[in-house]
């Protein structure tokens, strides 16, 4: 759009109100948003509308079988002065989170740039062995497998022959191994979507602008990836950050897998196996609705945090 046509699209702008400026933009650009409708209507159905619902629900104490009473604020009350599972859960998903999210982050993007150095066939391959495990339906079977309870697991034949220990160890029974284990099967599935759209947008970097960065005065590979390559990946960091947080947030499919439902001691207990608790086998969805809400409030604030922190990267 030339200068002259903005300016007089500003001016027009500023003679209407912003409702009837919305309408003439919507009207003129009608096949763009017919063409978005579907996936819009989609998305408040099944994204929106649950969590408004949620919202409302978690004021109430329904339970599926009877009308919802509205209890204002006793369901939050109750969650965090009553309920020591709950804060014993959110304890136990924060020291997940701020272990799982961050490393899994870094480490997706430091491998991603460590393959998109290789040749085009060897970085399909090597993609492959890394994209793999997040998308394996046997990884759990795996782990489960090389820390097995008895003398045929893995784990404990290597280190009964070792003589480092004389009796098989319970490790995804035992609450001192849960957490630890469940952490390290975790980074080992976290390479997924986050990577592959890291790999992505290191392939879509111009190569002149390295060029031109080492005429302007970049001497090494670090200097590149602060300077050049990062501040570039802005639209793939943001979304690798947001696909961290939500796994690193709702790891419960991993516990559950290898450690059952519950897990001992609630030693892995996390507010996705709380949420699964009272939601699907109490049926106190009222209560349950105030977990979920407190969880996505988390997750936001999260994101919130990571999107300011991404802002300054290559400032």
């Amino acid at each position: 759009m030339s200068p002259t046509k903005a300016k007089k699209k500003a001016v027009a702008r500023k003679d209407m109100s912003r409702m009837a400026w919305t309408w003439k933009e919507m009207k003129r650009n009608w096949v763009a948003y017919l063409m978005v409708a579907p996936y819009m209507l989609i998305f408040c159905c099944f994204t929106v509308l649950p969590v408004l619902l949620s919202i409302v629900i978690s004021f109430t104490d329904f339970n599926l079988l009877e009308m919802p009473n509205i209890v204002w604020f006793d369901n939050y009350i109750r969650l965090f002065l009553d309920d020591d599972i709950f804060l014993l859960a959110a304890q136990n998903t924060l020291i997940f989170a701020a272990i799982v999210g961050p490393v899994s982050y870094f480490m997706s993007l430091l491998i991603a740039w460590f393959i998109n150095e290789l040749s085009p066939k060897i970085r399909a391959i090597v993609t492959l062995i890394f994209y793999a495990p997040s998308i394996s339906g046997q990884v759990y079977l795996v782990w489960a497998t090389l820390f097995s309870s008895d003398q045929y697991g893995w784990a404990n034949a290597w280190l009964m022959k070792l003589d480092i220990i004389t009796k098989e160890i319970a490790w995804f029974e035992d609450a001192d191994y849960v957490m630890p284990l469940c952490i390290i099967v975790a980074l080992w599935t976290s390479l997924g979507t986050a990577f592959l759209s890291f790999i992505a947008g290191l392939q879509g970097i111009d190569k002149a602008q390295y060029e031109a960065g080492a005429v302007d005065g970049i001497r090494n590979r670090w200097q590149e990836l602060w300077y050049i390559t990062l501040p570039n990946m802005k639209p793939q960091l943001m979304f690798g950050a947001v696909m961290a947080i939500t796994q690193s947030f709702g790891f419960g499919g991993v516990v559950t897998a290898l450690c059952g439902f519950p897990s001992v001691d609630y030693a892995a207990h996390t507010i996705v196996h709380h949420l699964e608790d009272y939601g699907s086998q109490r049926f106190e969805i009222g209560y349950s609705s105030t977990i979920a809400v407190i969880l996505f409030l988390v997750m936001i604030g999260a994101n919130a945090l990571v999107k300011k922190i991404l802002s300054k990267v290559g400032s």
